[in-house]
């Protein structure tokens, strides 16, 4: 068995006072109770620098950990056991973890209290939805006046090569000597390299305080935890509302090498700027990484251009293998997001201009019925066509790592898409380059959790 550890801390910031409510909320360990999911993110979080990122895996590694909230008449204190070792120092928790453990119950709390079945947010309404984003992200305090556009966000893979990892690094190096921020997912790999080269950048510029913020959702943060460099951390309630945040914080965004879920992201990008509502719209997005990960943008590449025409390529760039050439561009473009927010009257810290079609925004529960049913044919209109193959991108992320849509395979075998002959055959030979290229594989022998068949009649 690991070594553990039992004790009580304080949670920081606000969290130090809690109504009665709020904390009996927190107890709770029936379904319509938050228990649950504060101990898993908890967990995940207590886990950060372990290279184990199978969620089922941890909670059979520490079977009796667990988070009790104790109110007392000066705040509430946390009562941990059976903690992993690994985040204390002498008995003393890590400073970075105990931050992202209040951040955690922060978001919880305010999600359940202020967003969810609140009459002031409707959101069954695109507009609804866009402004919770933005009383959560507020709350957090990651929205920043003062600051000039400088917000890189990067996406990429959190099982990526050493190779991939160093690249990423390099990239958020001289992408922080320009001094540009990095906003990612806050998991390891793609999301962790970016932040490190941009921290040793920042010392060098005296850039202070540079920006690590890691945008999560509970079902994320409970199967990869925030890296330690995150020193902004914000939990949002679904995949789709922090895929929301991304795009509205952001200033640039540029893509390493992933697998399915980074295929996820870039649909749901390219197809929110796709939208006819967003022609004109100054968002930089490219697409790099080393020399060994140029077949899989030329796989991405070719994927796009046939589902959603040879136009979408007007929307990102491919530079690879050179991560000056990266930083500069993308320099260049946050001046020109700088020049356009301005001449508009926009703000620089939350892009309330950009058009997020109701598909974006929705969640999507991937059952197998759900899975089944999506539309794929390019007779669709094609911000259309790549919601839905986000969608069925997503499925095959929850199938691979998530523990609900785990379970789901393990009952009623693999999700089943329909597509149209020809865009089925395409959207198999891309799966199958990413379990060519090891992209979809875990642990073991990669086995998928799904399988194609025609177009739906």
């Amino acid at each position: 068995m690991p070594e553990t550890i039992s004790t009580t801390i304080s949670p920081e910031g606000s969290l130090e006072i809690l109504s009665q409510h709020e904390v009996n909320r927190l107890r709770d360990s029936s379904q319509t109770g938050l228990h649950e999911m504060l101990r898993r993110c908890t967990l995940a979080v207590l886990n950060s620098g372990n290279p184990m990122d199978d969620g089922l895996a941890l909670l059979e590694t520490y079977p009796n950990f667990d988070i009790e909230l104790l109110q007392q008449d000066r705040g509430v204190r946390l009562k941990l056991t059976d903690a992993p070792a690994e985040a204390f120092v002498d008995g003393r928790m890590i400073r970075g973890i105990r931050e992202h453990i209040s951040s955690v119950l922060r978001d919880i709390v305010y999600v359940y209290n202020e967003i969810q079945n609140q009459s002031r947010f409707d959101l069954a309404t695109g507009e609804g939805t866009t402004n919770a984003v933005f009383h959560i992200l507020r709350k957090a305090g990651t929205l920043k006046p003062s600051r000039d556009p400088s917000l890189v966000v990067c996406w990429g893979g959190h099982s990526i090569s050493r190779e991939e990892y160093e690249y990423t690094k390099d990239v958020g190096y001289h992408l922080g000597l320009r001094d540009l921020d990095i906003c990612t997912g806050c998991g390891p790999g793609a999301m962790k390299g970016p932040m490190k080269g941009a921290n040793v950048a920042h010392a060098k510029q005296r850039r202070y305080p540079g920006r690590y913020l890691g945008v999560s959702e509970p079902g994320i943060i409970a199967a990869e935890a925030p890296n330690p460099i995150v020193n902004e951390l914000v939990v949002m309630p679904d995949i789709e509302k922090r895929l929301e945040a991304f795009v509205r914080l952001g200033h640039g965004i540029i893509v390493f090498p992933g697998g399915v879920g980074t295929a996820e992201e870039i649909l749901y990008l390219l197809g929110i700027l796709l939208h006819p509502d967003n022609t004109d719209m100054e968002l930089p997005v490219v697409f790099t990484g080393p020399a060994s990960a140029a077949e899989y943008f030329q796989r991405i590449d070719e994927f796009l251009v046939y589902t959603l025409g040879e136009s979408v390529r007007e929307l990102y760039q491919i530079i690879i293998d050179d991560p000056t050439e990266v930083a500069r561009t993308m320099r260049a473009n946050i001046d020109k997001v700088t020049e356009y927010r301005r001449a508009r009257q926009d703000a620089f810290y939350y892009n309330w201009r950009l058009t997020i079609a109701r598909n974006f925004q929705e969640p999507f529960v991937p059952t197998h019925e759900a899975m089944a049913s999506l539309a794929l044919n390019r007779e669709l209109p094609k911000h259309e066509l790549a919601a839905n193959l986000r969608r069925a991108f997503s499925g095959i992320v929850a199938g691979n790592v998530k523990e609900q849509g785990i379970r789901a395979i393990e009952a009623h075998g693999p999700f089943r898409l329909h597509a149209e002959a020809d865009l089925m055959e395409k959207l198999d030979a891309l799966l199958t380059s990413f379990v060519a290229q090891g992209r979809m594989k875990l642990a073991g022998d990669y086995v998928p959790c799904y399988t194609l068949g025609g177009a739906v009649a």
